[in-house]
């Protein structure tokens, strides 16, 4: 995503929004709150306020450029919108989300909503719970939250999970 893609979404190519898209792009992490971001800036030596980046955010969703999500109460989290549908799995522990994609699921909450008459435009799925390693030994177990992992594996339809 470059500054085309900005002006296709209707968004003037400013040097902040180029630099936020470039944070969201490079980052380690899939997932990232606005102040996470915006510590990012700070690390860089970018002049760009903690409000400029909630806003840049929030023009992003509207633009469809980014996925908003709640995995823990009120904190929102951003990605790009890049990797088609999947759900998340998120540890309460240790805070890693997992992405993952499984066609019989899809398929069953169609069935679901078709017997009940309902349309089902979109739909969001977040699994709460502790994952093995913080179960056993308090220690994470999962792989890192890794933008370049679940980047270049693309959308899984085999029920498997990515990071």
């Amino acid at each position: 995503m470059h500054s085309d893609e900005l002006k296709r979404a209707g968004l003037k190519a400013t040097l902040p929004r180029l630099r936020i898209l470039q944070i969201l792009e490079t980052s380690e992490s899939r997932h990232l709150t606005a102040e996470e971001v915006y510590r990012q800036l700070l690390e860089a030596d970018e002049e760009v306020g903690l409000a400029t980046v909630y806003r840049v955010m929030t023009q992003f969703e509207m633009a469809g450029l980014v996925r908003r999500h709640h995995f823990e109460g009120d904190r929102a989290v951003f990605e790009l919108n890049e990797s088609g549908h999947h759900d998340h799995m998120v540890c309460t522990a240790c805070g890693r989300v997992l992405e993952f994609y499984d066609e019989i699921l899809e398929a069953r909450q169609q069935s679901i909503a078709s017997e009940r008459g309902f349309h089902l435009s979109d739909h969001s799925l977040y699994l709460h719970g502790t994952c093995v390693g913080m179960q056993k030994e308090g220690v994470c177990s999962l792989p890192d939250d890794s933008a370049a992992g679940a980047r270049s594996q693309g959308e899984d339809h085999g029920g498997s999970v990515k990071s």
